[in-house]
């Protein structure tokens, strides 16, 4: 004890942010993330303002002998920012964002949510693809991949990433680019947090698109028509057009199970109208909330359904298609869902998110189709087991429908080997080599761990 004594008095000379130790009144909250599952207590949690605290906080995990996880947004279901007894790195003060509006770049801090980057692009006119919860954190969606409303028209949010200022296991602060570092920038863009701490990360930008979109719903008896219809649909759309489907509970909290559609769209209002009107015709739906809306609060449309400090068990898999079996099959799992706050969510992958090639970044999943999400959410710990037992029993009903492929980011926190090659696919073996180069005492290993 008396080494890490000395060692955090040397830390507490230079660092600028706050050292919380667990007897601290700000340690409670500062430890809690998005998914009260997640209960955990590091011994030290540095709050760092700046790159520097970053590195002088690393170098004392170092010569403290202590494990290290970084906490970004907070905000990944799996709960793997926090550890028991570790060093916790919390980027979440470093919320600095910079646009370059004549390059069309924006370069955001490690603690930045995507409801504060499209806010500063948007004052520019300017917008990129972030995620489809505005309360997620900026780097640790990009770093896992970053799926969003933009995908089909301008790529993933890591296929957008120019520069990635990187803080590396020895401490080092690199500047990553394509130029820089060709293999690290590859490994980067979809390789989660397993190759050091990504203080900041230069975006490119794209003109703030006009955006028409919203929520149609139908009765939850024609939920396994509407898929079917959704399937030979949703493959006509244009790189303007994302459709996403769902079977969910009516957002006034009354339970009531519905079928869905989210539709978004940035082309011009009447190209909007004509591509639109096939989704807001068919049935007819019993609610159509459909309309011009700006892209930043767009953004927002799926806030309310997943509110901090909630319980979360999330499983998800790109599926083979829609075919009968698998519609019928959700159809009768989501009747039997023990949580008005769960759901189901098809998410369609097409556009320029699928003209990138599987080996251009660490994200493997490029073909045109759909990734199935069960995203559970309660309140009460007495129910765990029973919306556990649920997602669980539901993924394995339509296990025979799915490819394998696995979105890096749903990943939940019990989910081995198997699926963390199913989230790389091919390129795992390329993934383990870069980790061997750039950690190979996997300090970074509090995330979902390419094991070197």
């Amino acid at each position: 004890m008396a080494t890490v004594a000395a060692t955090l008095d040397e830390l507490r000379a230079t660092f600028t942010g706050s050292l919380l130790e667990p007897a601290d009144p700000a340690y409670e909250e500062a430890r809690r993330v998005h998914n009260a599952m997640i209960d955990r207590r590091p011994a030290l949690i540095a709050q760092c303002r700046n790159t520097a605290d970053i590195v002088d906080a690393l170098h004392f995990a170092r010569r403290a002998g202590m494990e290290v996880c970084v906490r970004g947004g907070g905000h990944n279901v799996a709960g793997r920012a926090v550890m028991d007894d570790a060093l916790m790195i919390d980027l979440s003060p470093m919320r600095g964002i910079h646009v370059d509006r004549d390059a069309m770049t924006l370069r955001a801090q490690g603690g930045c949510l995507w409801a504060e980057l499209n806010r500063e692009a948007a004052l520019h006119g300017l917008a990129t693809t972030g995620g489809a919860i505005s309360h997620t954190g900026v780097s640790g969606l990009t770093l896992g991949g970053g799926l969003g409303w933009l995908m089909a028209k301008h790529g993933l949010a890591a296929d957008n990433v120019l520069a990635v200022e990187l803080v590396t296991a020895d401490g080092r602060v690199l500047d990553v680019t394509a130029g820089s570092d060709p293999d690290l920038f590859w490994a980067l863009r979809g390789g989660g947090g397993n190759f050091g701490i990504a203080a900041s990360i230069k975006f490119r930008l794209h003109p703030l698109p006009p955006v028409t979109g919203g929520l149609i719903a139908h009765p939850v008896e024609r939920a396994g028509e509407m898929l079917r219809f959704y399937r030979d649909a949703a493959p006509t759309a244009s790189d303007d057009l994302t459709v996403f489907a769902g079977l969910v509970h009516a957002p006034d909290g009354s339970g009531m199970k519905l079928a869905a559609l989210i539709v978004f769209h940035t082309g011009p209002p009447d190209e909007a109208e004509r591509e639109l009107a096939p989704f807001k015709e068919w049935g007819p739906p019993v609610m159509v909330e459909v309309g011009p809306v700006p892209y930043p609060a767009f953004n927002t449309i799926l806030d309310e359904a997943y509110p901090h400090g909630l319980r979360n068990y999330w499983l998800s898999s790109f599926t083979e298609g829609l075919p009968d079996g698998l519609i019928d099959t959700m159809v009768d799992r989501f009747l039997q869902v023990p949580s008005p706050m769960s759901g189901m969510v098809l998410e369609h992958f097409h556009g320029a998110v699928t003209r990138v090639g599987a080996s251009d970044t660490a994200v493997p999943h490029r073909n045109e189709g759909f990734n199935l999400l069960l995203p559970s959410v309660w309140e009460s710990a007495a129910d765990d087991d029973a919306n556990v037992a649920w997602t669980k029993d539901t993924f394995a009903a339509m296990k025979e429908f799915f490819t394998g492929g696995r979105w890096l980011n749903y990943l939940a926190d019990d989910q081995g080997d198997d699926a963390i090659r199913g989230a790389y696919g091919a390129n795992y073996e390329r993934l383990v080599e870069l980790k061997r180069r750039y950690d190979p005492e996997n300090v970074f290993r509090a995330n979902h761990n390419i094991a070197s």
